[in-house]
């Protein structure tokens, strides 16, 4: 294998430029021939394909964002949009893709392995947390720290006024962010989709921390579940505190990397140019431990749910 491509897919995740840099140059190091693929598979499918170098990636690794663009590919997931994919790679001579993105990007990449020659490494690149094969995905600590210091700020107001705020964050259908943003914000109660909404269960606790003298909370509730205004709106009907509502939304998908998100970038970057490099067909790159793993990536897309009954109970005792 010679020539290797990178492309961004999906929501956009902090750290995504880091590991787009990594995987450039260390590609580079390893005498490969590195392109970058702007706005996805969409791009890819239009052949927005260019050459990269050092210098290529120089100045990205601080920044948000990507700096291959992202979009939504409808195209792509027709058996024809990915054979015409699949052509424009193989006219550049191009033998290995590196996809960064989430589920659906992941999925995407995995029929493209699958249905032609072209090998792919996928880095999970998303916010949610919702990828289970790997402990965690590239932007994740970053958006709940962006969390965290809105919780932060938050808090002080509803302290001064003596009010309940609903803080509505992302995650679809995991409520990772929910619940570790709870846990390291002190929050007074959490709602995920992995719990559901006992209302009667959080008046009660509400009510109690009141008998208690507690006259402000902080509630985090996981997107997933429902939306602020409406958890606001079936509180008011059990109590009769006062409730106000933030919806943190793509405020969280910003943002420079952490560090931590910066290391994972790095890591990831440099394991999945190894995977291609030693032909492996298909490979979902991750952490599990500490330890950076590459997966078969059909395997990685059923892997089980991570057990989170142990955090779920610490933050059940602490919230009290």
């Amino acid at each position: 294998m010679k020539k290797i491509a990178v492309l961004t897919s999906g929501g956009d995740a902090p750290g995504m430029n880091a590991c787009i840099r990594a995987a450039v140059r260390f590609g580079l190091s390893k005498n490969m021939e590195m392109y970058g693929v702007m706005r996805g598979y969409e791009g890819l499918l239009k052949g927005d394909i260019f050459r990269m170098f050092r210098h290529s990636v120089t100045d990205i690794i601080q920044r948000g964002g990507t700096i291959l663009k992202t979009a939504r590919s409808e195209r792509f997931f027709d058996e024809e949009g990915r054979k015409e994919a699949r052509d424009r790679l193989a006219a550049l001579g191009i033998e290995g893709l590196v996809v960064i993105g989430g589920d659906g990007s992941f999925n995407g990449a995995a029929k493209l392995a699958c249905e032609t020659d072209i090998k792919v490494a996928c880095i999970p690149g998303t916010i949610d947390n919702d990828l289970n094969y790997t402990d965690y995905t590239l932007g994740f600590d970053t958006a709940v720290n962006t969390v965290l210091n809105a919780v932060n700020n938050i808090r002080d107001t509803m302290s001064s006024h003596d009010r309940v705020c609903i803080v509505e964050v992302m995650g679809r259908s995991c409520g990772d962010i929910a619940l570790f943003s709870a846990i390291g914000g002190g929050a007074d109660a959490v709602v995920t989709p992995e719990k559901g909404l006992d209302l009667d269960a959080l008046a009660a606790q509400l009510k109690q921390g009141e008998k208690l003298g507690k006259s402000s909370n902080i509630i985090l509730l996981s997107e997933g579940v429902c939306s602020a205004q409406s958890l606001k709106e079936q509180l008011a009907a059990v109590t009769d505190m006062t409730l106000r509502t933030v919806t943190l939304g793509h405020v969280q998908r910003g943002g420079s990397p952490s560090l931590r998100d910066r290391l994972l970038a790095a890591r990831f970057g440099v394991k999945a140019i190894e995977c291609l490099i030693a032909g492996k067909n298909a490979a979902a790159v991750g952490v599990r431990n500490e330890e950076i793993v590459a997966d078969d990536l059909q395997k990685a897309l059923v892997y089980p749910a991570a057990d989170r009954s142990e955090l779920f109970k610490v933050c059940e005792i602490l919230c009290r």
